[in-house]
Parts: C-alpha cells; sequence; structure tokens
C-alpha cells in the first residue's frame, strides 16, 4: 500500500509539471506573436491564426496617401516612373566618353539649358562656340517615301546633324565674325557667315549681311572651312560634341521626367 501511494503522488507530481511547462510555452509564444506580428513573418504560427499577414507599416503610409489621390493621377506617376526607369537603361548603355585629351576648348554645361559653351583662346583670339542639342526627331513619312532609295540614309544625317554658332572676336576690339554651321559625322558645313558688332543696333538689323555662303566663291568657301578648322572647328570636335549632347539630352529628359513626378505627387 505504501508503495503504491508513492507512486500515485509522483505521477500526479509529473503530471503538474508536464501541464505547467506547456501552458508556459504557449503563453510565452502568445506573447511573441503580439509584439512582432508588425515587423515581418513571425516563425511562430499558432492554431487558427494560419490565414494571418503581418501589416508593414511604410505599405500602410504609402496606401494612406495614394487614397486620397485620382485614380488617374496614380496611373500618371506610374507611367512616369516607368518611363525614368527606361531613359536612366538608356542612358547607362550608352554613356559617352570623356573629353579626348585632345580636345580643344573647355565645356561649359549648365543643367537645365539646351546649349552648352564651348571656349578657347587662340593667339590673339577669343572663340566661343555655342552647341544646340541635335534633332533626333523621326521625318514624316510622306518625306521618307519622296525621291530615290537613299531617302532613309539622308534622314538618318539629318537627325544626327548638330548646330553650332561659332563666333570669332579680336582682343583689339571691333567687329565679330559669325559662323552658323551644322556638323554630321566626319563633315562640316557652313550655312551662314556675317560679321556682326558686339553691342546690337536698330542700325545693325539694317545693315548689309553679305550673300548666302553657298553662293560665294567655291575656293572662298574652302578657306573659311580651313579658317575654322585650325581654330579647332573640325571632325574630331564636332563628332565628340554630338555624342555629348545627345548623352546630355537624355539627361535633361530624366530631369524633366523627376520635376513632374515631384509635381504631380507633391
Amino acid at each position: 500500500m505504501a508503495f503504491t501511494s508513492i507512486l500515485r503522488k509522483s505521477a500526479s507530481t509529473m503530471a503538474r509539471r508536464v501541464v505547467g511547462s506547456q501552458a508556459r510555452k504557449y503563453s510565452a509564444a502568445n506573447r511573441g506573436v503580439s509584439s512582432h506580428h508588425f515587423c515581418g513573418r513571425s516563425s511562430f504560427q499558432p492554431v487558427g491564426l494560419s490565414s494571418f499577414r503581418p501589416v508593414c507599416r511604410s505599405s500602410f503610409l504609402e496606401v494612406r496617401s495614394y487614397s486620397s489621390r485620382p485614380s488617374s493621377d496614380i496611373s500618371l506617376l506610374k507611367v512616369i516612373e516607368s518611363e525614368v526607369e527606361c531613359a536612366e537603361e538608356s542612358n547607362e548603355n550608352g554613356e559617352v566618353d570623356e573629353v579626348p585629351s585632345d580636345f580643344p576648348f573647355k565645356i561649359q554645361d549648365n543643367p537645365g539649358q539646351q546649349t552648352i559653351t564651348l571656349t578657347r583662346q587662340y593667339q590673339d583670339e577669343t572663340i566661343t562656340v555655342e552647341v544646340y542639342m541635335p534633332d533626333l526627331s523621326t521625318p514624316d513619312e510622306e518625306e521618307e517615301n519622296d525621291g530615290n532609295d537613299n531617302d532613309d540614309d539622308a534622314a538618318q544625317d539629318v537627325n544626327s546633324r548638330t548646330e553650332l554658332v561659332v563666333r570669332i572676336s579680336k582682343k583689339t576690339g571691333g567687329p565679330v565674325l559669325e559662323f552658323g554651321c551644322s556638323a554630321s559625322p566626319d563633315e562640316i558645313v557652313i550655312d551662314s557667315l556675317a560679321i556682326k558688332n558686339e553691342t546690337s543696333s536698330d542700325e545693325d538689323q539694317l545693315a548689309y549681311e553679305g550673300p548666302d555662303f553657298s553662293d560665294l566663291d567655291e575656293n572662298l568657301q574652302n578657306g573659311f572651312h580651313k579658317y575654322l578648322e585650325i581654330r579647332g572647328i573640325k571632325p574630331s570636335t564636332t563628332n565628340y560634341l554630338n555624342e555629348y549632347m545627345v548623352d546630355k539630352d537624355n539627361r535633361e529628359y530624366i530631369n524633366w521626367l523627376k520635376n513632374l513626378k515631384r509635381f504631380v505627387e507633391a
């Protein structure tokens, strides 16, 4: 009898310990869930909570911030964001090379502007070049279909042209010699030539500007091409400028898109 009584007490004590241990584990597990379910998925998954999903605070704030916007604004923001990603990927794939060591000009590039300015000193002259972004638009289909089979090649040349305004002045003062040029790969065309005063006036608007450059004597045209080449306006210079301006056009487009995005989401 005594031995049987001892066995019963031991069994009763063991049962209480097991039950107490399981209760403490269950309580600790519940405390873990209540304190971590907003920070991510918990390693403990109690029975009956299989459909529970943790809530991310940042996602909640984002949903709340967009909930008051018209659906058209949200769609517009998504389109702008997609376009920014596409333009950035294109810019990474076509990064322009570093300025060549023999590039004769100093480049002044102001963000947000459509042009860059080149400057250099040559003997007693100051040379300033205004470089414009190339026109990358596609010609109309009617223009492409007119003419012979070389129209596509001609259209490609037009699209890759870079416009330049070259101004040459003397240190002693006086008038400025101004050239209007267009540059395509390995070719520079002088479109216009004029002599202008540094300070314009009403009389300057009525001044004789000379004939069209293409109407000048061929030897005179060749002489002015050589004149510009010696001063740094040559194919090696303009070819790099074309790459630089295409890259600038893409960079300015990305910044423009980002400014639009900031305005719409403000």
